[in-house]
């Protein structure tokens, strides 16, 4: 569904990402670990058309979308849920919702409030109110179901246990699966490496811009670099 060749990429004159190679099949979780400054959220904004790579290759269901528009890769089906939420403050829970159907899934923006409100019943008791005074768990319920609006092939969820209680990651892992049973194909960027390498099928470590490690995330759950990396252990 995803494949990445090559993929250069930076800021200004500045590399980052120093030819990544990756790939996401249809219906998989493959969880994208590594420390800040390891290149995570550049390769999310390249994915996503936030910015153009310097090289390389992004093909979406065969085709390419590197330096493609954002509005086309989500028409594409390859949607975003970014880190810290980036929920519209000052908008209503379902103005939000309504929004993640703007470019893709339209017509079917009703049924699909209906669906997401039955994944996150908390957001339906507050469908009225400001997204800005939720708390952070709402917030991230609410920019996962704007993503899930736009009826999505591959959703991109970039750190969504990120500031959250310990009892909630605990449910947002578990939707995680839940989506995951539902068939859709996620790439799931995260530093929680126990939860990550526990419902992914495969894993990938990304350090210093590059893939330093990849494989089935059982058998990188017993690896020893990043058993030392990353668990102490």
């Amino acid at each position: 569904m995803l494949e990445v060749t090559g993929l250069r990429a930076g800021y200004g004159g500045v590399e980052v990402l120093r030819g990544v190679d990756l790939h996401v099949a249809k219906g998989e979780i493959v969880a994208l670990l590594g420390s800040n400054g390891a290149g995570k959220s550049t390769l999310n904004n390249n994915l996503s058309g936030l910015y153009k790579p310097f090289a390389g290759d992004i093909r979406f269901n065969g085709h390419s979308i590197a330096g493609a528009r954002p509005s086309a890769i989500v028409a594409a089906g390859l949607v975003q849920v970014p880190e810290g939420r980036r929920v519209f403050p000052t908008m209503s829970v379902r103005e939000n919702l309504e929004l993640g159907s703007y470019r893709r899934a339209k017509p079917r923006r009703a049924s699909n409030i209906d669906r997401v409100v039955s994944i996150f019943p908390r957001l339906k008791e507050r469908f009225g109110q400001k997204a800005g005074t939720l708390s952070g768990g709402e917030q991230q319920m609410l920019a996962i179901g704007r993503g899930l609006m736009a009826e999505p092939e591959l959703l991109i969820l970039d750190e969504p246990s990120l500031g959250l209680s310990p009892l909630l990651v605990e449910e947002m892992f578990a939707l995680i699966r839940q989506l995951h049973g539902q068939g859709l194909a996620i790439l799931l960027v995260e530093q929680n490496v126990m939860q990550s390498l526990s419902i992914a099928d495969r894993a990938l470590v990304l350090e210093h811009g590059r893939i330093a490690l990849a494989g089935p995330a059982a058998d990188l759950l017993q690896h020893p670099a990043l058993k030392a990396a990353y668990l102490g252990i």
